[in-house]
């Protein structure tokens, strides 16, 4: 399947969560690669890579996940890059 990935940001009830960590388990789960972090803002970002089906189903996966309210979701394209794995980094 073809790669993408794709940056976010998310708004709404989505630090002090868990927000960061289960996107990281959720990404493992699909084999997604990228990273997440906490924005000063209260909003958090995140760049993810792989097929476009197990993105949505990330993305599915966190609106369902329990105390996590996402609100607003902000999405762009850009360019697929080399790496390995999903981290979690410090915040902005």
């Amino acid at each position: 399947m073809k790669k993408i990935r794709r940056h976010y940001i998310f708004s709404g009830r989505v630090q002090c969560v868990g927000f960061r960590y289960r996107a990281q388990q959720i990404a493992g789960h699909y084999g997604l690669t990228g990273w997440v972090r906490n924005l000063w803002s209260g909003d958090v970002e995140m760049e993810v890579q792989g097929d476009v089906q197990s993105i949505e189903q990330m993305i599915e996966a966190l609106y369902k996940s329990k105390y996590i309210g996402i609100e607003r979701i902000q999405c762009a394209d850009i360019p697929v890059v080399g790496e390995h794995g999903f981290h979690v980094r410090g915040d902005y």
